[in-house]
C-alpha cells in the first residue's frame, strides 16, 4: 500500500467557521487563534488540563503511526501508556477526525496483537465527524488480509454503529461491490447485509447480486438479514425479485453498536455540557445537539454526500444547476417546496432516516410519492430505535427518559403530518405495553396508541385492549379519561383512513374488497364494544362522575355518526351501563350530550333504513334488527323520562327504569311520575328555578307546576337559548313524532 502522508505534516490552523475537520494540533490550540485573544489567553485550570490531555493524545497518535513491528502489550509499558491515553480521552471527550486515520490503519494492519486492536477499535468514539477518507483507507486493509477475522468483524460492526458520523458517503457507495463480496463469509454475512442495506441505491440493484442473495438464502435458509436486503432490492426493482418475501419483520439485523453506544452517548453529553467549543463543530451543525446518535443528531438535514460547509461552496458554484434534472438530488440542497416539486422524481433520501421526521419537505415527498423503499428504511430504523431506546425495556436507559419522550413526541407529530401510523410503532406498542408502568412518557404513549394503523386485526385484543384494560381499572380518574380520549382518537383515525381509501377506490375495487371491508367492520365494532365495557365498569367504580361521563359520551359522539359522516355501515348503541347514568345524570352537559347522540343515532338509522329499502346498500352490510330494537328501547325511556313522565311504566329495556306503582309509592315521593321530566330532572332543575324567577319574580315558592301549557313552550325556548342544542334537536326530531302517536306507543320510534 502507498505510504500515507505523515500525521505531523498535515497540521493546519483551525478554521472553526469554515471547516468541520481539523488537524489535531489546531484542534488543541484552537483558542489561541480566535479573534478574541484577551479572553482566550487567560486559560482556566480546566483548559490547561484539557491541553495536557490533548498533548498526550498527540503523542499517542504519533507513537501508533510509527509502529512497524509486532509489539507485545505485556512487555511494553509505552504501548500500555499510549493505549490507555487513547481509551481515556475517547471516553471523556471523543476523538478528533484526524485520529481515525491513524488508529484505524494501525488496528487493521496487523502490526499489533488482536487484544490491542480490539481495544483500539472499541475506543473509536467520534467527537464530531469521521472522515470518509479514513474509512476508505482502512477498508483497503481488508484486501490484504493482514488482520484476523474477528478484527474484520469488529470493524464492520463499528462501521455500522458510526455510519451516521461519516461526513461523506460517495466513496463508500463506490465500494458497494467490494462489501458485497464479503457475503460469502457466514460470520460476516449478517453485518455485511446490514451495511449494504444502508448503502443500497436503485442503481446498485443488479441481477447478479439478486441471484447471489437467492443462492445464499437457499444455502443458509430464511435469514432475516438476507430477507431485509432482498426486500429492499424488490422495492427498487420488483421485476427482478419475483419471490414472495415477508411483509415486515420485528428485527432485521442484530444490534451492532453495543461496544460504542454508551460511549457515544456519554461523549456527546459531556461535550455539550462542558465544552462549548465542540457545539458548533458537532456533526456540522451550529446548534447544540442531543447525545442520541440515532435521531436527534440528524434532525437538521444530515450530509448524505457532503458536509454543510461543502454545501455552501456547492451553492455558490452550482446555483444554476440547483433546479436542473440530474441523476440524484441531494437533500442538503432541498430548501423550498418548489425545489421539491422540480426534483421529486430523483430525490436522494439520506442514509440517516431520522432526518425525515422533522423535515416537512421530505414528509411532503413521502405523502406525494409512495416510495416503498423509503417506508421500508424508515420502518427498519424506527423499529430498531424504539426497541433500543425504550426506557422501560432497557435497564441502562433510565437517564434518557426526557430524550426518549422527545423522540416519541416527534414520531407522533410525524404521524399526524402523514395522517397515518407507522407499523413499527404498532409493534413497539404491542411489545412494550405489557412492560409499561403507566407513568413514563404517558402522554406520548397514548398519543401513539391513537395512531395504531389498520393493518393487523387478529392480535389487537391481546396486545392492545388487555394491557390498556389493566391500566384503566387500576388507575386514577384522570388516567381513565386519558385512555378514553386516546381510544376516541384511534376510532377517528381509523374512520378517516376508511374514508380516504374508499374515495380512492373505483366501484370494482370496492366490490372486490368486501373481505377487507368486513374485517374493518369487525375491528371497529370490537373497539366500540371494548370502550362500552370499560366505560360501564368505570362508572360503577368511580360512582358516575360527570368528568368521566363527558369523555365516554364524547367517544359515542363519533360512534353514533359512522354511517353518514364516515360512510361505514356500522352503528353500535352504547350499553345500558352508559346510557342510563347519562340519562339520570346530575349535570345538564351530560344530558345534553346524550340527547345529541340519540338524535344522530336516529338520523343515521333512518338513512340506513331508507337506503336498505331502496336497495342502495349491499345485503352484506345491512344493519341488524337488534340495533333498531335497542334504539327504540332507549328512545322510549328518554321520551318517557323527559317528556311524557311515564318512564317507570313504559321503559321496556331489561336494565331500564321500569318499576311497579306500589314500589314507587313506598319511596314517599309525591310526584314520582314527574321526577325526571325536563322541569324536575336533577340536571334541569337549576334552569327551571331561573326560569321561574324571571317569569314570576314576585313568587318565591318555586312552584314548578306553573310551567305548563304556553309556559312550557316558553321554558323550552329558554333552555334552547342557554345552549342546550342537543336537547333541542332531540325534541324536534323525536318528541314531536311521539306527540302525534297514541299514548300506548309513546317514544317507540320505528325507523
Amino acid at each position: 500500500m502507498p505510504r500515507r502522508q505523515s500525521f505531523k505534516t498535515q497540521k493546519q490552523p483551525l478554521q472553526v467557521h469554515h471547516k468541520n475537520q481539523t488537524d489535531l494540533s489546531a484542534w488543541r490550540k484552537g483558542r489561541t487563534i480566535d479573534p478574541e485573544k484577551n479572553v482566550q489567553n487567560n486559560q482556566s485550570p480546566n483548559n490547561q488540563k484539557n491541553d495536557s490531555k490533548q498533548g498526550s493524545l498527540e503523542q499517542a497518535l504519533s507513537y501508533f503511526e510509527k509502529v512497524q513491528d509486532r509489539v507485545s502489550l505485556k512487555k511494553n509499558s509505552v504501548l500500555q501508556k499510549h493505549l490507555t491515553t487513547v481509551e481515556s480521552i475517547a471516553l471523556q471527550s471523543g476523538l478528533p477526525p484526524e485520529a481515525f486515520d491513524v488508529l484505524l490503519n494501525v488496528a487493521l494492519s496487523g502490526k499489533l496483537a488482536d487484544t490491542v486492536n480490539t481495544r483500539l477499535l472499541k475506543s473509536l468514539l467520534p467527537a464530531s465527524v469521521i472522515p470518509e477518507t479514513s474509512v476508505v483507507s482502512s477498508v483497503s486493509w481488508l484486501c490484504v488480509s493482514k488482520c484476523s477475522g474477528n478484527i474484520q468483524l469488529l470493524f464492520l460492526r463499528w462501521l455500522i454503529a458510526v455510519f451516521d458520523f461519516i461526513d461523506h458517503k460517495e466513496q463508500l457507495h463506490a465500494l458497494y461491490g467490494f462489501f458485497f463480496s464479503f457475503l460469502q463469509d457466514e460470520k460476516m454475512c449478517p453485518y455485511v447485509c446490514h451495511l449494504l442495506y444502508l448503502l443500497t441505491r436503485k442503481e446498485t440493484v443488479k441481477p447478479f447480486r439478486i441471484r447471489r442473495l437467492l443462492d445464499l438464502q437457499a444455502k443458509m435458509g430464511m435469514q432475516s438479514y438476507l430477507q431485509a436486503l432482498l426486500s429492499l432490492y424488490k422495492l427498487y426493482c420488483p421485476e427482478l425479485v419475483t419471490i414472495t418475501l415477508p411483509g415486515k419483520m420485528k428485527t432485521y439485523f442484530k444490534n451492532s453498536e453495543g461496544p460504542w453506544k454508551a460511549g457515544i452517548n456519554t461523549v456527546r453529553q459531556r461535550n455539550q455540557e462542558n465544552s462549548p467549543v465542540f457545539q458548533p463543530l458537532f456533526l456540522g451543525t451550529a446548534q447544540p445537539q442531543s447525545r442520541k446518535r440515532k435521531w436527534n443528531t440528524q434532525l437538521i438535514i444530515p450530509a448524505s454526500g457532503t458536509n454543510t460547509n461543502n454545501l455552501e461552496e456547492d451553492k455558490k458554484k452550482n446555483r444554476v444547476d440547483l433546479y436542473s434534472v440530474s441523476e440524484s438530488f441531494r437533500v442538503e440542497q432541498l430548501q423550498t417546496f418548489s425545489q421539491l416539486l422540480q426534483n421529486i422524481h430523483h430525490l436522494e433520501f439520506p442514509s440517516q432516516m431520522g432526518s425525515v421526521l422533522t423535515n416537512p419537505l421530505l414528509l411532503h415527498y413521502m405523502n406525494c410519492i409512495k416510495d416503498e423503499s423509503v417506508y421500508l428504511r424508515l420502518y427498519y430504523w424506527m423499529g430498531q430505535t424504539l426497541q433500543e431506546e425504550c426506557t422501560w425495556c432497557a435497564v441502562d436507559n433510565n437517564q434518557d427518559e426526557e430524550e426518549f419522550k422527545d423522540f416519541l413526541e416527534t414520531v407522533y407529530k410525524t404521524e399526524c403530518f402523514l395522517q397515518e401510523g407507522f407499523s413499527s410503532c404498532e409493534e413497539f406498542l404491542y411489545k412494550s405495553l405489557p412492560l409499561w408502568d403507566g407513568f413514563c412518557c404517558r402522554s406520548q404513549i397514548l398519543r401513539l396508541v391513537s395512531w395504531i394503523p389498520l393493518s393487523s386485526f387478529s392480535e389487537i385484543k391481546s396486545h392492545l385492549y388487555d394491557p390498556l384494560a389493566q391500566f384503566f381499572f387500576t388507575s386514577s380518574l384522570y388516567f381513565k379519561c386519558s385512555i378514553l380520549e386516546c381510544l376516541k382518537e384511534l376510532l377517528q383515525n381509523w374512520l378517516n383512513w376508511h374514508v380516504i381509501h374508499l374515495d380512492s377506490q373505483s366501484d370494482s375495487q370496492v366490490h372486490s374488497s368486501n373481505t377487507t371491508h368486513s374485517e374493518l367492520l369487525n375491528v371497529v365494532a370490537e373497539l366500540i364494544h371494548f370502550v362500552g365495557w370499560i366505560s360501564t365498569l368505570a362508572l360503577r367504580l368511580e360512582n358516575n362522575p360527570t368528568f368521566l361521563l363527558y369523555f365516554i359520551l364524547d367517544f359515542y359522539e363519533t360512534a353514533c355518526d359512522m354511517y353518514l359522516r364516515y360512510n361505514l355501515p356500522l352503528l353500535i348503541m352504547p350499553p345500558a351501563g352508559v346510557f342510563y347514568p347519562a340519562l339520570l345524570s346530575m349535570d345538564s352537559v351530560s344530558l345534553n350530550q346524550l340527547c345529541y347522540i340519540m338524535y344522530r343515532y336516529r338520523t343515521n338509522l333512518v338513512a340506513a333504513k331508507e337506503n336498505e329499502l331502496s336497495k342502495k346498500e349491499t345485503v352484506q352490510f345491512r344493519f341488524s334488527n337488534q340495533t333498531y330494537q335497542e334504539y327504540n328501547q332507549y328512545i322510549t325511556a328518554m321520551v318517557g323520562c323527559l317528556w311524557t313522565s311515564s318512564v317507570f311504566q313504559k321503559d321496556i329495556h331489561p336494565q331500564g327504569l321500569h318499576m311497579d306503582d306500589e314500589l314507587l309509592k313506598k319511596t314517599a315521593v309525591q310526584e314520582f311520575k314527574n321526577s325526571f321530566n325536563i322541569v324536575y330532572h336533577p340536571a334541569m332543575m337549576g334552569y327551571a328555578v331561573l326560569f321561574l324567577q324571571q317569569a314570576w319574580p314576585d313568587d318565591t315558592t318555586f312552584n314548578f307546576s306553573l310551567i305548563k301549557g304556553k309556559k312550557w313552550n316558553w321554558y323550552l325556548e329558554y333552555l334552547y337559548a342557554h345552549g342546550l342544542k342537543g336537547l333541542k334537536v332531540f325534541i324536534e326530531s323525536s318528541i314531536n313524532r311521539v306527540s302525534r302517536a297514541s299514548h300506548s306507543k309513546a317514544g317507540n320510534v320505528q325507523v
